[in-house]
């Protein structure tokens, strides 16, 4: 006596080809997904590079600047009394923030190290939004309040404004001069 071929023993060898092929398409469906996964995981170790590189030769480098030559010139520009007073308070905000903008940096820099070199890591999206809006706050305060401040005070006297552009220049070209030529010096 043969099987009906309708009845579910005599489809089963079928049935399993049949689930064979949908795990199959999954696989594939995967595969299908890995170029723009490992153009993603490219990029994103890109940018960990890019970030880790920036903050440490420019971010860095900018606060030194400000810190240094900036805020020291207004607030002796600035004239005795409240001026000087609120050029020195806003100042040592913005120094605030760059220790804690630093400090933001550096729980995140091992996580963006990681990636950087393409190890698994974890970054925490909290930590990363909170220093991004961080820093856009601090660069807006020091735009639309300390920096206008500061072209006024510096604009009274123009040895003032040019003895600020020329520490800025050496602080610029001294590491290279002394790379080319400090065993001449």
């Amino acid at each position: 006596m043969s099987q009906d071929p309708a009845s579910p023993q005599g489809d089963a060898p079928l049935e399993q080809f049949t689930q064979c092929h949908a795990g199959i398409r999954r696989h594939l469906d995967g595969l299908g997904e890995l170029p723009a996964l490992l153009d993603a995981a490219r990029r994103a170790r890109a940018l960990a590079v890019e970030t880790v590189d920036f903050f440490h030769k420019t971010i860095h480098a900018h606060h030194q600047e400000e810190e240094r030559e900036l805020f020291p010139a207004v607030e002796s520009a600035a004239t005795t009394g409240d001026e000087r007073a609120y050029v020195r308070s806003m100042a040592e905000r913005l120094t605030r923030e760059h220790r804690q903008i630093e400090a933001a940096w550096a729980r995140l820099e091992p996580a963006l190290k990681d990636m950087a070199r393409g190890r698994d890591s974890t970054l925490d999206a909290h930590a990363v939004g909170a220093l991004v809006a961080a820093y856009r706050a601090h660069a807006d305060y020091e735009e639309q309040a300390y920096l206008p401040l500061a072209h006024r005070i510096l604009s009274r006297n123009g040895d003032q404004m040019a003895a600020l552009a020329i520490s800025l220049h050496m602080r610029h070209v001294l590491p290279d001069v002394l790379s080319r030529f400090g065993h001449r010096i």
